[in-house]
């Protein structure tokens, strides 16, 4: 048996030194801000396995009213939902992302994205995809004002 989720998130930018992706820090003049670390690839990520596999969303598993969660880091987050997939039955099979902005440029970064969320789904690095789209200068995130992600996730029967 096959299920698919899909998980979105988005984040606005601040002054800083980084923008953390999928693990990653990716060198620029802002971050990203949120409650945790603000990254926003492994939220989308984590919501697609949640929902794929009928187990809430990020919200209710880690909520920004738990003081626990502040900064908390999003890759562990994302481990731990995998071991929660896990112990319902399901093993994740493939995660395709996108992430909208302007900037920072995806392509030089998504070697490095995809081999650190694979080791962390326990999956092949050729089972995750990654992909950077602009807004064509339209929006909220055209004008740099942050960036948004999308995720969908295949999980399978064990």
């Amino acid at each position: 048996m096959t299920r698919v989720g899909i998980g979105y998130d988005s984040h606005r930018f601040v002054p800083g030194d980084g923008v953390l992706l999928g693990g990653v820090k990716i060198p620029a003049t802002v971050s990203l801000t949120g409650h945790s670390d603000a990254d926003a690839v492994c939220h989308a990520v984590t919501d697609a396995l949640l929902g794929a596999t009928g187990l809430g969303d990020i919200g209710a598993r880690f909520p920004d009213t738990d003081p626990a969660n502040k900064g908390r880091d999003s890759i562990a987050m994302l481990g731990m939902v995998v071991q929660m997939v896990g112990e319902s039955g399901w093993t994740p099979a493939n995660v395709d992302i996108t992430v909208i902005c302007e900037s920072p440029k995806i392509g030089p970064h998504r070697s490095q994205i995809r081999a650190r969320l694979a080791s962390v789904l326990g999956i092949a690095g050729d089972a995750v995809s990654i992909k950077g789209k602009t807004n064509e200068g339209m929006g909220w995130i055209g004008r740099g004002e942050g960036l948004a992600v999308m995720a969908v996730a295949t999980v399978e029967r064990r």
